[in-house]
């Protein structure tokens, strides 16, 4: 068995192949590809996906899931956008991003845990809430031409770092920490795992499950902060694939569809590969149209891989889940 204080588990270290394989093929196939420019904004397309791929990670693990993730994300960027046509300091209209999203992820978990109605089906209905209410808020127009503070804040960042890569560093260790030295992580998974048996052994199931949520909401809403400053526009079709993207990227790096294993290692691989993919095809001349069709064929076929496994079926999806509560955490 796999030790948990191991870097790099199988997965992850395919995945890491994986996308050396992706440089290399691409570099061959374009000429703009293998270039610090090209790869540089292939990091700073991957800010929000590793933020949002983080939460999600947290709602697999714990045995949920959040579709409505990307149009979520579009209401706490509006909430950014709004303060910053106002005139408030970029410092507070940054830190708005992830308030807006902590509430908004804890009225999905809210109706998820107190509601007892599953997860998928849930935030499939709050897909269209959310989405409703970014056209009430834009009113069908675009945010556009934001002022530039909240960019020039995040571009300046720390000793000439982009603010978004410390970010993003810091968010990952502290959420390893939490899950590898404190309880969190063993209920997280024990629930993942079996909620009936987690909860016979004294863990708090509802409690545990709301802070996946909320984590889940405030790191989506960090992100509307990052896509703020990067974009300074909000538009109504913001968020669109954003939650396939995530759960393609955390599946792919070995977080459990079923829940009660996650890696962390694994999601930023996963992400990077996508990311790498999607530029690479680009800058080869295949259309951004297919761009949703890779993602959702990588998540196929992680899915059939898993099923042909015996890891994954529909009785698991539908029943209650089994297994034995002593879990692992990967990175």
């Amino acid at each position: 068995m796999r030790n948990p204080l191991d870097w790099f588990g199988r997965r992850e270290a395919l995945l890491a192949v994986a996308c050396m394989a992706a440089v290399l093929l691409f570099s061959i196939l374009s000429p703009y590809f293998f270039n610090a420019d090209n790869l540089s904004a292939v990091l700073n397309n991957s800010v929000e996906l590793l933020l949002v791929g983080l939460g999600m990670t947290l709602l697999l693990g714990v045995g949920g899931i959040d579709v409505s993730v990307g149009v979520a994300m579009g209401l706490a960027a509006i909430a950014v956008g709004r303060l910053l046509q106002a005139g408030v300091n970029p410092v507070v209209a940054g830190l708005a991003g992830p308030a807006a999203g902590l509430v908004i992820g804890a009225a999905t978990g809210s109706v998820v845990v107190f509601g007892r109605i599953p997860a998928i089906v849930a935030t499939l209905g709050l897909y269209g809430v959310y989405r409703a209410g970014i056209y009430l808020c834009l009113g069908g127009d675009w945010l556009s031409g934001l002022p530039v503070g909240l960019t020039d804040l995040v571009g300046t960042g720390i000793a000439g770092v982009p603010l978004a890569f410390p970010c993003v560093a810091i968010t990952y260790l502290a959420l390893y920490v939490a899950l590898r030295r404190t309880p969190f992580g063993p209920h997280l998974l024990a629930i993942g795992h079996s909620e009936a048996k987690a909860r016979l052994s004294g863990v708090s199931v509802n409690r545990t499950q709301m802070l996946a949520f909320i984590v889940s909401g405030a790191l989506m809403g960090l992100a509307a902060s990052f896509y703020v400053a990067t974009y300074r526009n909000v538009e109504m079709t913001i968020g669109g694939t954003l939650a396939l993207e995530a759960i393609a990227a955390v599946v792919l790096g070995g977080t459990s569809v079923t829940g009660g294993r996650v890696s962390l290692v694994g999601t930023i691989l996963g992400v990077l590969l996508l990311r790498l993919l999607q530029n690479g095809l680009l800058l080869s001349g295949v259309p951004s149209l297919w761009q949703p069709v890779v993602t959702g064929l990588l998540l196929l076929t992680v899915l059939g891989i898993e099923a042909a496994q015996g890891r994954l079926s529909l009785a698991t999806l539908l029943r209650p889940k089994g297994g034995r509560l002593a879990s692992r955490v990967a990175q």
